[in-house]
């Protein structure tokens, strides 16, 4: 697509064309600005910036984790999933909140949804040296003692996925008016979550309103997810209209989440998306990895000088405040 490349005052579009007829998620090349000369790195920087502002959601077509990986880590996904539930179930830390180790199917609801999820999940955060300052936070990471690979492979692809969430962080800063290395103070021993999802095949008689997940937006700063197995994730255009995210193998999709909404007082508003029901006859299966960024518990959520306007929408909150108000929501805390 033709792209105007400008760094003019926020919330104005810089496309080359009007925001409502975007309608296919912009793809882009995250080693442009890895790699890329000074112009590839400013188009990167506009592109990214208005993109996620004005459509939610980005398409990265190349990025620096390995493919072989990747693959390793879905190979994986699948042994791990089709475990008999009573040995998953030995990793479930309800008390915790779930927030590492395993999510029994039907346990996650979205926001002010009537009905559960079909899904089950497991989570892998950030793994802390003895004596570290959020340890008292963070839960220890559980590990499939079924799986002797799982944790290697895992935590490379967490780092992985981090080191590219900081790298889209950081091109954010040009826009926003920030330091370069706001988001990389503000998150580099964050919370940071990577969800291992499996979507099984739709049970019969389940209540026809669930879906595999409902309509909602993400609690943290972006999300980082790698291409499904299968077909499903849509996002709700800024007009309204569902549009399904297509994209290939082991591409990146990047979407803007609450945290990053509140920082910028809606200037790059939080996207809505879902999951839906296969509906091609076949019911199969879906996996998928999304990278959940967060910031350190301590960090505050108060509005960007650049984006205050008319004045701050939000108050401010600590993230970790923040974080256990949606995890309230969605039925994951008590």
């Amino acid at each position: 697509m033709d792209v105007i490349s400008t760094t003019d005052q926020l919330g104005k579009n810089h496309l080359g064309f009007k925001p409502e007829t975007l309608r296919r998620v912009p793809e882009l090349s995250l080693n442009s600005y890895i790699e890329g000369t000074a112009t590839d790195r400013q188009r990167f920087i506009d592109d990214f910036f208005h993109g996620i502002k004005d459509y939610g959601f980005i398409v990265l077509k190349d990025h620096p984790i390995p493919t072989p990986l990747l693959n390793s880590a879905y190979a994986l996904l699948e042994q791990l999933f089709a475990l008999p539930v009573d040995v998953k179930l030995k990793y479930a830390l309800k008390e915790q909140g779930f927030q590492r180790g395993y999510t029994p199917f039907g346990q996650e609801h979205a926001k002010d949804s009537p009905v559960m999820d079909l899904k089950e999940f497991w989570h892998v955060g950030r793994d802390l040296p003895e004596g570290h300052r959020y340890q008292s936070i963070y839960p220890a990471n559980v590990w499939p003692a079924e799986l002797p690979e799982f944790r290697a492979v895992m935590s490379k692809i967490y780092r992985a996925l981090d080191e590219a969430g900081k790298i889209m962080l950081e091109s954010l800063t040009f826009p926003l008016d920030l330091p370069r290395d706001f988001f990389s103070n503000m998150m580099g021993e964050g919370n940071s979550i990577l969800r291992l999802l499996h979507y099984p095949p739709i049970p019969a008689g389940v209540d026809p309103r669930c879906v595999r997940a409902a309509a909602h937006e993400d609690i943290n700063l972006i999300t980082v997810l790698v291409a499904a197995t299968a077909s499903g994730l849509e996002l709700k255009d800024r007009d309204g209209t569902w549009l399904p995210i297509d994209s290939d193998p082991n591409s990146l999709i990047v979407d803007a989440g609450d945290m990053l909404s509140r920082l910028t007082n809606n200037v790059i508003p939080s996207t809505t998306h879902r999951v839906v029901n296969p509906d091609d006859g076949t019911n199969s299966a879906r996996y998928s990895m999304p990278y959940f960024i967060h910031p350190n518990p301590d960090a505050m959520l108060t509005c960007l000088p650049s984006c205050v306007g008319e004045g701050a929408k939000y108050p401010p909150i600590s993230a970790q405040d923040f974080l256990y108000q949606r995890l309230r929501e969605i039925g994951l805390l008590k």
